[in-house]
């Protein structure tokens, strides 16, 4: 018993205690989440998420400690025609006076008029926390709604950070809401289809469930070492669902594959554990290298989704291996109860005349091309996938900007309504200057000299009348000048503008100025710099997950071949995602069909999370497939018949988890920001053609192609002592005929 793999004797101590083993599990899962919730979540900082010139930007204006309170404001616009501007000052004197008494209102302004007379402007200014100030807004809202009903000849409206924030807290809080309503019945269908009985359905969305539940206490812990962002617990939940599911899949598959053979219930379970278990290992251990990679990006955003994704991922292996085996030796064959009649039929482990599991008669016919002419299949398959993958050549990469959230809302219906009307409250470049106190006259003076050169630049938005917006801190040692741009900020005309401050208008005003430190920041050089960010770290990442991941897979199958093809065959489907990406989001022709407005970019920090993500749960399958292959050939099949078993047999879980992950991935494409429909499109198109071009025609064509050299491995790598698979059949004469 001791020299039996580990995983075995996990599943034996399971299957033979099998209350203790769940009795642990729920434990262990209460401890995490109870004490996750009792440390708190520490939560990134600015400082924490600064990147390159705008970072330092942002670093230098929270050094001067400003009091920055949260404005809002009151926009009174025509509903038709010019606006009459006696009635509109009339309606701005009706708001301040309503405003005034407001909770949560410090001061109301004087009104400002648009330079063209088109709107009116009344800032206001909220007391208390300004990060908390779109949660306390609401007051405010509701006062400028009562002011519309009185001035109804007139369109009054409550725009600016705090109601936008409002808004989209709103339409996002929806729309996750509305993911995670539509995830758990749709993975939950699916597994029906695939299992046929509700209780085998029911099994992975339990371990999936409970080990997202374990993980985000375990994250929140963490949290405390590596700070968190917002995007941690989607991922988490997005991950953990992936993996939990498809881990029990494997599992569960083969258990009632050796159970339809006529083995015993705990015979079974030692068997899948020592076949599906030893995939779900290596394929854990693949994943949770991908993320790994994801903390060499320097990055506190990537850190706290590498540390979170680990997390998941350890726990869902940790469930498959122990409390898995515990609930199937428990539920004997009351796992395939209640049976829906139809899909039973469909779904029920069948056996050849050699015991191997049969596949449905689909998998023959699409094997049949790969097995009789591997070199034609190859060529034209890899020759499509590179077809599809060349439009990544020309990807760009932006942060999304206030242009590319949904317009669904009034706030940002009267947002647009504001930058028309007042361009300089759009796009702003931010110019943060640190520098010794006595130096704070030569600084402002600088400061009015570049604006002024700005604003007779066509690149920048006119001056304002009240002159240039500096501020100078209480020590007059750090001074602001915003300089704004009438474009988008994802205008190509703003990132000349940015590039015209950064490298002729700053230098030339501030360069000469003793002990100074500039830099230039804002929405725009954020996401300029966030883009040259991804860029320099994706080979670093990329070459940490290729190296890691190939020595694992060497070690695994003990072949230098399989795990180079294993490289080779996730690079395709990752370049392939990657092209999808950019002929989809940076053209116009599938916005009506996704309900999008196209940004003519990715988001920045997809391409590099989307290339740890795919790579990892690309794994899975891999590694359960190539391993059903190796199966073959030790029972001493001929390498073309291996293959065809391996494809065949392990058809069904495959697919069954691609429809899964494709399903809950896609929801993701239907919520209302750009970043999270470009997430749901990618992985969502990525596991599909993994999961079939790749292992069902690309796969099996380069494996019959190489033959027996699949296995190659210098000398010192091929003693290792032999895990005999589960009774694995002699032959397949009855899968795919081949000449």
């Amino acid at each position: 018993m001791g020299s039996r793999p580990v995983t075995v004797r996990l599943a034996r101590w399971s299957a033979e205690h099998p209350w203790r083993a769940i009795a642990l599990w729920v434990v262990f899962v209460a401890v995490c989440f109870i004490g996750g919730n009792a440390a708190g979540l520490n939560e990134a900082t600015s400082a924490d998420q600064a990147i390159g010139e705008a970072g330092r930007a942002s670093l230098i204006v929270d050094a001067a400690d400003f009091d920055d309170p949260a404005v809002d404001n009151v926009l009174i616009t025509s509903r038709g025609g010019a606006l009459d501007q006696t009635a509109a000052k009339a309606a701005a004197d009706d708001a301040a006076a309503r405003l005034r008494t407001v909770t949560g209102v410090a001061a109301v302004g004087q009104p400002v008029t648009a330079r063209d007379g088109s709107a009116l402007l009344l800032p206001i200014t909220m007391s208390g926390d300004p990060e908390t100030a779109s949660d306390r807004v609401q007051p405010l809202r509701d006062a400028t709604a009562a002011l519309q009903a009185a001035h109804p000849q007139l369109r009054v409206e409550q725009v600016g950070g705090p109601s936008i924030g409002q808004a989209l807290d709103d339409t996002l809080g929806k729309d996750f809401k509305r993911a995670e309503l539509l995830s758990l019945p749709v993975t939950l269908a699916i597994l029906i289809i695939a299992f046929g009985a509700l209780i085998a359905a029911s099994v992975p969305v339990l371990l999936a469930l409970s080990s997202v539940a374990a993980a985000m206490g375990l994250s929140t812990l963490a949290s405390h070492l590596v700070p968190a962002t917002d995007t941690t617990s989607p991922v988490i939940l997005l991950i953990g669902m992936a993996v939990g599911v498809d881990y029990s899949l494997f599992y569960i598959r083969r258990e009632r594959e050796e159970r339809a053979k006529g083995r015993s219930g705990l015979d079974a379970v030692e068997i899948a554990a020592e076949t599906s278990g030893h995939a779900v290992v290596v394929s854990g251990f693949a994943v949770i290298i991908a993320m790994a990679g994801l903390l060499l990006a320097g990055d506190v955003v990537f850190s706290s989704l590498a540390i979170g994704s680990i997390l998941v991922v350890a726990v869902a292996v940790t469930g498959s291996l122990t409390v898995l085996p515990a609930l199937l030796a428990r539920l004997g064959r009351w796992v395939d109860r209640p049976r829906v009649p139809l899909l039973w039929r469909l779904t029920a482990p069948r056996t050849g005349r050699h015991g191997e599991p049969r596949a449905p008669r689909l998998w023959p016919a699409v094997l049949r091309p790969a097995l009789r002419a591997p070199v034609v299949t190859l060529v034209i398959s890899v020759g499509l996938l590179l077809a599809l993958a060349a439009p990544a050549l020309g990807m760009k990469l932006k942060f999304p900007g206030m242009e590319d959230l949904p317009r669904t809302t009034p706030a940002m219906q009267a947002y647009d309504r504001l930058t028309a009307a007042f361009p300089s409250t759009g796009t702003n470049h931010v110019v943060a200057v640190r520098a010794p106190a006595e130096q704070a006259d030569r600084v402002r003076a600088a400061l009015t000299d570049l604006s002024t050169r700005a604003t007779g630049d066509p690149l920048f938005a006119p001056a304002e009348a009240d002159g240039p917006k500096i501020e100078v801190s209480a020590d007059r040692r750090v001074s602001v000048l915003d300089v704004a741009t009438p474009y988008s900020s994802r205008d190509d005309r703003s990132v000349r503008s940015l590039e015209k401050l950064r490298g002729d208008l700053v230098p030339a005003e501030l360069r000469g100025i003793p002990g100074i430190e500039y830099a230039v920041g804002g929405s725009v050089a954020d996401s300029a710099d966030y883009a040259k960010h991804v860029r320099n770290k994706l080979p670093l990442v990329m070459g940490f997950v290729l190296v890691l991941t190939f020595l694992v897979m060497v070690f695994t199958f003990r072949s230098v071949v399989v795990a180079a093809s294993s490289i080779a065959l996730n690079l395709l489907s990752a370049s392939a995602a990657y092209g999808l990406l950019v002929l989809v989001f940076q053209g116009e022709w599938a916005e009506g069909l996704l309900g999008f407005t196209s940004m003519g970019a990715i988001v920045s920090w997809l391409p590099l999370f989307l290339f740890v993500v795919l790579f990892g749960l690309s794994m899975d399958y891999h590694v359960f497939v190539v391993s059903r292959i190796r199966e073959g050939v030790r029972a001493g099949m001929p390498n073309r018949d291996a293959v065809s078993y391996g494809i065949t047999s392990s058809a069904g879980v495959v697919t069954s988890a691609a429809i899964v992950m494709v399903g809950v991935f896609s929801i993701f494409a239907t919520l209302s920001t750009i970043d999270m429909k470009q997430l749901g499109i990618g992985l969502a198109a990525a596991i599909l053609l993994d999961a079939t071009i790749i292992r069902g025609v690309v796969l099996p064509a380069l494996m019959t192609l190489l033959g027996d050299a699949n296995w190659w491995a210098p000398r010192f790598l091929r003693q290792r002592p032999r895990v005999a698979p589960a009774d694995p059949p002699a032959s397949t004469p009855e899968l795919v005929p081949v000449p």
